[in-house]
C-alpha cells in the first residue's frame, strides 16, 4: 500500500495491516482501492483493500542530507545486480576492504554476487585485475524516501510516483 502525506505526496509503503489500522483508526483515508476489487471481511463489515492511503493530517518530514545506508537502498541503487559480474547480487560488498581502511559509505559499497564477494575476499580491485561495472555513489533525490517503494506494477500508483521523481 502506497501511503500519501495530506498534500498528496507519496511518504512510503505499509503492509496491509498498517494500512487497514490506519483507515480503521480514521487516520487515514483509502484514496484508490485494490484494483481486482478485492474486501476483507469481519463479522459485521466489510472493507475494501486499499492501494493508495492519504492521511487525515499533514506529516512534516524531516529534510536529510544523506540517504541513509541499509542494505534493501543499496540492493536498489545498484538494481540487485552484482558491480562486478552483472549476475543477480546477493550480498553486499566494500570495494576497499574494512580492514584495509575502507568506510562503510555510499561511496565505498556495491552489490554483489556470493561467487565475487568470495572470490575478492579482503583484497583490494588492483590486486585481482578487476574493474567496478558502475561507479557506487550517493543516491540523490526525493524519491530515495520510498525505499520500499519498489516498481510494484499499480497503475493506481503511477501520479504520486511521477511527482516524486520529478
Amino acid at each position: 500500500m502506497l501511503l500519501l502525506n495530506a498534500s498528496y505526496e507519496p511518504l512510503t509503503t505499509l503492509p496491509l495491516r498498517r494500512a487497514i489500522l490506519l483507515v480503521l483508526r480514521e487516520k487515514a483515508e483509502v484514496v484508490h482501492g485494490d484494483a481486482r476489487g478485492t474486501a476483507l471481511h469481519s463479522a459485521t463489515t466489510a472493507l475494501s483493500v486499499p492501494s493508495v492511503i492519504r492521511l487525515r493530517r499533514y506529516i512534516r518530514v524531516p529534510y536529510r542530507r544523506r540517504v541513509p545506508l541499509t542494505r534493501v537502498a543499496l540492493m536498489r541503487r545498484d538494481g540487485s545486480h552484482c558491480a562486478y559480474c552483472g549476475k543477480r547480487a546477493e550480498t553486499i560488498d566494500h570495494v576497499i576492504p574494512r580492514s584495509r581502511g575502507g568506510a562503510h559509505v555510499w561511496e565505498n559499497v556495491v552489490a554483489s554476487c556470493k561467487t565475487c564477494n568470495h572470490r575478492k575476499a579482503d583484497r583490494l580491485l588492483d590486486e585481482l585485475g578487476w574493474k567496478l561495472n558502475v561507479t557506487p555513489t550517493v543516491p540523490r533525490g526525493l524519491h530515495w524516501r520510498l525505499i520500499n517503494g519498489e516498481n510494484h506494477g499499480d497503475p493506481q500508483w503511477a501520479p504520486y510516483m511521477a511527482r516524486v521523481a520529478a
